[in-house]
């Protein structure tokens, strides 16, 4: 077990809809880097959950013909079966040479734009459009490219190994769809390509986003600086959250369990705001969305309509976000650099579940939680009864086991309690596991923490007469279930 953390050290097929499902501050600083665009996801999964909408032909028909077009399932041979439900490939490149000088200096969008794309995600929509779930590839992961002829040189490649980003620059939405669909198994259904260019602006018209911490988030890199609480973020200081990935050392994973708390906020502001039910708020955000997509010919106002009248009842719940499962250990390809692995067995699994269309994440009811740096599942705790109190220990235990603390299951007695019980609860920690400590005292409303040199990574309650109940406390991070899914009211402010 860890040791608790110490301080800081095919044809495209058309929907059945059926049943009822989904339809679908303070300043953070300047930018001082150019983004990398995970989140331009957010925007993706927004097209796909704001178009969904449902609110008339009159509003939709038309909204399509802004849409550039492209082939992506262009002579592909060999595909894989097709499952229940629809699966949308979402990929992000980078569109900076359509921001205004303005918007580069403010946000400090500098560089010329690369015309590749470092995000990838399969957004699956299940049959009975009750559930959309979303997992995301890493730019980075080890990948073999089919055999294909190299859009910029006209060269003929034979299948190689490279990282799955390389697939958008040597073959473009083809390559990448091919790619994606040889490594997964899964059959992809439609294709959506978007850049950031709209992203600042679509947040706007939103009104913001509403996103929360438990743990100060620094990164001179891109000048976020939130403190611990709940912000209300514009365009520009979403931006900033997004795109961060000096925050902690899970770079990039971390950034992506960021962008996908953005995305479920997103959500839940567009479900929430009335957005989906107001045709001219609607066609507002639509068309700020669709300015920078591309998507393949078969995806059009039939979609959208068929969507929309099956998705109306999208919220934060129905979604569920998760990243491929990976290996320990990465492999370092010659001319290419260090790729990620996906698990042998855990990732086809997953990939098993999206194609018989089964959900990623345990969907139950959300209790209310408090926000903590660190999870109880990391936190190993040893609980005795300072009071003369019978089975105070025990209940103690019980509760803090049942909102996920590692307690020993032994509670234990201490020696002087019926001569001089406990009137307050004790947490008793080694310093080095302080942060462990905050998030146990969150649970323990009014007690009192006491630091004690030397006692190692076992924290120690002192269960006294002020006790009441066990508060229930998570980890922004916390994951669950086989695949590290959560649902999208798991990860937005509590």
């Amino acid at each position: 077990m860890p040791t608790p953390p110490r301080s800081p050290a095919p044809a495209p097929r058309r929907p059945k809809p059926r049943g009822r499902g989904p339809s679908a501050g303070r300043p953070a600083g300047r930018v001082k880097r150019r983004p990398r665009w995970v989140m331009r996801m957010a925007t993706a999964c927004s097209v796909a959950v704001l178009v969904a909408a449902g609110v008339g032909h009159s509003v939709v028909t038309g909204l399509d013909t802004g849409i550039k077009r492209v082939d992506a399932f262009r002579d592909m041979k060999n595909r894989p079966a097709s499952g229940n439900g629809m699966n949308v490939l979402l990929v992000g490149t980078d569109g900076r040479d359509k921001i205004t000088p303005e918007e580069k200096a403010k946000y400090r969008l500098g560089g010329a734009p690369c015309h590749c794309t470092d995000t990838i995600m399969i957004v699956h929509i299940s049959e009975d459009r009750d559930r959309a779930s979303v997992v995301s590839l890493p730019r980075d992961s080890y990948a073999e490219l089919p055999a294909h002829t190299d859009q910029n040189s006209g060269k003929k490649h034979r299948a190689h190994l490279s990282k799955i980003n390389a697939a958008y620059a040597e073959g473009g939405p083809n390559l990448t769809v091919r790619t994606v669909e040889h490594m997964t198994k899964v059959k992809i259904d439609h294709y959506l390509e978007v850049d950031f260019t709209s992203f600042i602006k679509t947040v706007d018209v939103l009104g913001g986003v509403e996103i929360c911490t438990s743990r100060p988030l620094q990164d001179s890199n891109t000048g976020l600086n939130l403190a611990v609480g709940t912000h209300a973020m514009n365009g520009g200081e979403a931006l900033q959250y997004v795109r961060s990935r000096y925050v902690d050392g899970a770079s990039d994973l971390g950034r992506m369990r960021r962008q996908q708390r953005f995305l479920a906020a997103l959500i839940a502001k567009a479900t929430s705001s009335g957005v989906l039910l107001n045709p001219v708020k609607f066609r507002d955000v639509t068309q700020t969305l669709l300015g920078s997509v591309r998507a393949d010919k078969g995806f059009g106002t039939s979609d959208m309509l068929d969507l929309g009248r099956a998705m109306r009842g999208f919220s934060p719940s129905s979604s569920e976000f998760t990243t491929v499962p990976l290996s320990a250990e990465g492999q370092t390809l010659p001319g290419i650099g260090a790729t990620l692995r996906w698990h042998p067995t855990k990732a086809p699994k997953l990939f098993d579940a999206l194609r018989e269309d089964r959900p990623l994440a345990p969907h139950r009811n959300k209790p209310k939680v408090t926000l903590v740096d660190v999870s109880p599942q990391q936190i190993q705790v040893q609980v005795d009864n300072g009071t003369a109190v019978p089975g105070l220990g025990k209940r103690v235990d019980t509760q803090l086991r049942a909102t996920g603390f590692r307690t020993t299951g032994l509670p234990g007695n201490v020696p002087t309690a019926r001569t001089a019980p406990a009137p307050r609860t004790v947490v008793a920690y080694d310093p080095r596991w302080d942060r462990s400590a905050k998030a146990l005292a969150t649970a323990l409303p009014g007690c009192e923490m006491r630091s004690v040199d030397g006692q190692g990574a076992v924290l120690k309650v002192i269960a006294g007469a002020d006790f009441k109940a066990v508060r229930p406390v998570r980890a922004e991070d916390e994951l669950e279930g086989e695949f590290g899914a959560v649902t999208g009211d798991q990860v937005v402010c509590p």
